[in-house]
């Protein structure tokens, strides 16, 4: 097992996927994926480097025509001519041994391919399975065989399902199926492993769309390999129900230490953005405290004593002002991902949740005096007042963050204590 901030992670190989490792050595790494038409080379680079600018360290795009599979290497070009340097990942069913086998730049542009046993077959013929596989180690690729309750094995389900019934005790055909998914991705990988392609070339990943079912195959299929494992709940839905679902599948499971790469599958709204789901996955990695990517603002939810909507509008100023300057301060300021700020609306939670943070800011309730303290460090650094105080308090902020993780390093200055009265403007 492997420490990686609050949670020991299960200990897994490492896959170099184009410059990205996985594995329990390595920060657990977030994905997405294109849902443009890959034939459409500029369309399928533009979103891919979106999506990478948004935080996504490798990028999936489909690659299900032989255009598509032409317009791999443009692809892959555009990105770099943009300075993008996200490993992609060919998505390949059906046909994926004769995409590769008739387009070698496609497979040289590509850092990873992912296989469905269910639809390619490691035991159905085998030939279309194993051209993959012998593509990738003639390539150099990692892959991921990626089972699907979706797409699974028809011939191995059936089979499995015969058996079942036969048994004095039958089980349910629920729990069958989870087992015929577990037994689909390890005997792929078996069967990977068997034509040559070593252990640290592939990763796995078993998909299903309900929460529990998910919990449990990703539980056994981590007790019985160490292959690196790519969560995600497939076909999660749209907006509230997608974000809820996934965030417990993923969530859970990363508490357990499972999991090297995680995507979140949302179903967008149409022409909504595509990179959503990976500020989700990012949000899931730093709740959990395992990563950090930009800094975190705790606001209260408002009750009786917060009448005003003040709080609220001020707090969303804050997420604003961060999001406006974090291209520049993750150049300038390493380190600044971790900060904390909390903007809070009354006295009897304020205080102190501005006090954990690295900085924050107490604003007045009902029928208190209309002050608003300001805390750094643990520490009341002054007062504000007035109608200003919200462009006051991003001043702070900024100078907060270049003191903090400027030249001279995080920490390495204090601020020093303001005036008990920072302003009385208005």
């Amino acid at each position: 097992m492997v420490e990686s901030g609050s949670v020991t992670r299960r200990k897994t190989t490492t896959v170099d996927v184009g410059g990205v490792c996985l594995g329990s050595d390595w920060p657990i790494a977030v994905q997405s994926m294109t849902n443009t038409d890959t034939e459409d080379a500029e369309a399928t680079a533009a979103q891919a480097v979106a999506l990478a600018r948004a935080g996504s360290e490798l990028v999936r795009i489909t690659v299900n025509t032989p255009k598509a599979a032409a317009a791999v290497a443009e692809v892959r070009q555009r990105m770099d001519d943009a300075g993008c340097e996200a490993p992609l990942v060919g998505d390949f069913h059906f046909n994926g041994h004769l995409l590769l086998k008739a387009r070698p730049d496609c497979a040289r542009a590509l850092a990873k391919f992912r296989i469905n046993p269910g639809n390619v077959g490691s035991k159905q013929g085998g030939e279309p399975f194993a051209a993959i596989v012998n593509a990738a180690m003639e390539f150099g690729k990692a892959v991921r065989i990626g089972v699907n309750w979706g797409s699974l094995d028809q011939k191995l389900l059936t089979q499995m399902m015969d058996d079942n019934a036969r048994l004095e005790q039958p089980e349910d055909a629920s729990a069958v199926m989870q087992n015929a998914i577990v037994k689909s991705g390890l005997r792929s990988a078996a069967a990977a492993e068997d034509l040559g392609l070593g252990p640290d070339r592939i990763v796995l990943s078993a998909k299903v769309s309900r929460v529990p079912h998910l919990l449990d195959v990703y539980r056994r299929l981590a007790a019985r390999c160490q292959y690196p494992l790519h969560l995600g709940l497939t076909e999660a839905g749209m907006g509230r129900k997608g974000t809820v679902a996934s965030s417990a599948a993923i969530g859970a499971l990363l508490l357990d230490g499972i999991g090297d790469t995680i995507r979140v599958s949302l179903t967008p709204q149409p022409g909504g953005d595509r990179t959503e789901e990976v500020k989700i996955a990012q949000q899931i990695l730093q709740s959990l405290e395992l990563r950090s990517f930009r800094p975190q603002v705790t606001a209260c939810p408002g009750c009786g004593r917060t009448t005003s909507t003040f709080f609220q509008e001020m707090a969303l100023d804050v997420e604003r002002h961060i999001d406006e300057r974090m291209a520049r301060w993750k150049q300038v300021y390493p380190g600044v991902e971790s900060l904390s700020v909390a903007v809070m609306g009354c006295v009897v939670n304020g205080p102190g949740e501005s006090k954990h943070a690295d900085i924050g800011i107490s604003l007045p309730g009902s029928f208190e005096a209309p002050t608003a303290p300001v805390y750094m460090d643990g520490e009341r650094y002054g007062i504000l007042r007035g109608e200003g105080l919200v462009e006051e308090f991003l001043g702070i902020l900024d100078e907060y963050v270049e003191r903090r993780f400027g030249p001279g390093g995080p920490g390495e200055q204090q601020a020093e204590p303001a005036a008990d009265v920072v302003t009385s403007a208005g």
